[in-house]
């Protein structure tokens, strides 16, 4: 039961990154990518701060007494934000998210099968194969369909991937 809790929770979680993308994409495309950027990683920092001091429980070990290499994890996202917030404008939400999908699937996959990071290992095999598969088919259809729009005349607004 606990797994399919953790599996909705992180779906959710998935969502609202698809939402954020499309509103910070809007954003960029108006005010910078790289205020937008630091927008939401201030509004992050200070929401993430709050929640530290309400409901983070006392833990042995601070900031600055783990590995100096796990802090190097937050440098991560930066990279992840200013990417999205280009790429959405030019490709549209779908073709965006499934490529960053696609890129995490691939590297989770190295990280369990090597063990990188200090994690378990989970040996590579055939399902994960026909998981990595099937999103990049799925990656491949987004990316037709987007085409067969840009080359579709019509008398409406092309779509946000062919603008700029």
């Amino acid at each position: 039961m606990m797994t399919i809790l953790m599996m909705v929770l992180a779906v959710t979680g998935g969502a609202m990154l698809s939402i954020q993308a499309a509103i910070n994409g809007q954003l960029g495309s108006q005010v910078g990518v790289f205020k937008t950027a630091f927008l939401t990683f201030s509004v992050g920092a200070l929401i993430t701060a709050l929640l530290i001091l309400f409901f983070e429980p006392h833990h042995t070990l601070t900031l600055m007494d783990v590995p100096k290499w796990q802090l190097t994890g937050a440098m991560f996202g930066v990279p992840y934000i200013v990417i999205m917030v280009l790429a959405l404008r030019r490709i549209g939400s779908a073709l965006a998210t499934v490529a960053v999908i696609f890129g995490q699937l691939m590297m989770s996959i190295m990280i369990d099968n090597f063990g990188w990071l200090h994690n378990p290992t989970i040996p590579f095999s055939l399902n994960r194969l026909g998981a990595l598969l099937c999103l990049g088919i799925a990656l491949m259809f987004i990316y037709s369909a987007n085409r067969k729009e840009e080359e579709e005349p019509s008398g409406q607004q092309a779509p946000a991937d062919s603008r700029e």
